[in-house]
């Protein structure tokens, strides 16, 4: 059973146990809370792939332990180093296959390439790779607790954005359960609650998946949210007719010149909130920033299998036949952004300069 929500801090979709990578099944929240293991990183790879994790930043979380379950297999196996290198970075290529959009994925890994290298870099020739794998370990939990701390950050600086008595509107699920814990989004929700602020929450439902109906409301709700879940067309109508302040959402990628790669539908609704003349912000750690990736136009959109869109659960809602579309990804320009919401704190348009500023400061994740 997944430990009480209402202690956010102790909350985690994926936990280490045992010499396992334990992650709560987030295909069957609400109705289940099943927790299930993996033991190799074939494992996690089909974990991310098929959603049973979700969530950028958890997805690196949860690719970094992947990368520990593989280097432990490899160090127990007793390859020559530069077999267990070259292994090691086998594995990784597998994991970044695993989904394409999450930036953090990528960094994730990058992370645990430069801590293999590091610890085969320092380890005595001579002595066992099984202090290799301890480190890269090591490396994966420090990722994790590092996210949370982040997310913190996150809530903290976003937090003051929030107005007390606030309808704040939110897109697909970007809480603890899309984390190493705490949430991004609605990190910021809880910081603002925190804080001693009156809040409603609207959540999208968020087609095809029910990421808002399944997952944000699950969450929000267990720790005592205002939270009413809508249409993901009805947000639109809302927003016009003043029932929503702003809308805070996450971010699976952040483009140099600050275009927003984020859970289909968040395009439409930072229309809707430019047109209403409402904030529209974005939450996100540093680690979703990739400022190797241009503009939006560079970002690789994830087209997902008809079925999902064909099927609620295992229930068919289209007649035989009909075809579907459905890319898992959109992008929101960076003019339709009020703001960025990151670790380091709020940024602002132009974001080229803000962007780039915050990424070249030394800041560490909690500080």
């Amino acid at each position: 059973m997944v430990r009480a929500m209402n202690d956010v801090e102790l909350f985690s979709p994926l936990r280490w146990e045992q010499g396992a990578l334990a992650l709560i099944d987030q295909l069957r929240l609400p109705g289940d809370e099943v927790w299930i293991h993996c033991r190799t990183e074939d494992e996690v790879h089909n974990a991310i792939r098929t959603m049973i994790v979700r969530g950028a930043p958890a997805i690196g979380c949860a690719a970094a332990y992947g990368v520990a379950i593989a280097a432990r297999r490899l160090a127990d196996e007793q390859p020559s180093r530069e077999q267990f290198a070259d292994r090691l970075e086998a594995a990784c290529q597998m994991l970044a296959t695993a989904r394409p959009t999450a930036v953090n994925l990528f960094w994730a890994l990058d992370q645990m390439r430069a801590a293999a290298k590091q610890a085969l870099e320092q380890t005595e020739p001579t002595r066992s790779l099984a202090e290799v794998a301890d480190a890269l370990l090591a490396k994966a939990k420090a990722i994790h607790s590092d996210d949370i701390e982040m997310c913190r950050d996150i809530g903290r600086h976003g937090g003051d954005l929030i107005a007390d008595g606030a309808t704040v509107l939110t897109h697909c699920n970007a809480g603890a359960l899309a984390t190493g814990g705490y949430g991004t989004a609605l990190g910021v929700l809880r910081a603002a609650r925190e804080a001693g602020k009156r809040i409603q929450v609207i959540a999208d439902e968020t087609r095809p998946y029910l990421q808002g109906a399944r997952l944000t409301a699950w969450e929000l709700s267990r720790e005592g949210f205002d939270v009413t879940v809508i249409p993901d067309s009805a947000a639109a109508a809302l927003m016009a007719n003043g029932a929503i302040g702003c809308c805070v959402v996450g971010a699976d990628r952040i483009a140099a010149n600050g275009d927003v790669a984020n859970k289909i539908g968040t395009y439409g609704a930072a229309l809707a909130a430019r047109e209403a003349g409402i904030p529209f912000y974005v939450a996100a750690p540093t680690s979703t920033i990739d400022l190797d990736t241009a503009s939006g136009r560079d970002i690789p959109i994830e087209e997902r299998g008809g079925d999902e869109v064909l099927l609620i659960g295992t229930k068919q809602i289209a007649p035989d036949g009909a075809k579907a579309r459905y890319p898992a990804f959109d992008i929101t320009p960076a003019k339709l952004v009020t703001a960025i919401i990151t670790d380091r704190g709020v940024i602002e348009a132009p974001y080229p300069e803000s962007l780039r500023k915050i990424m070249t400061r030394s800041d560490h994740p909690g500080e």
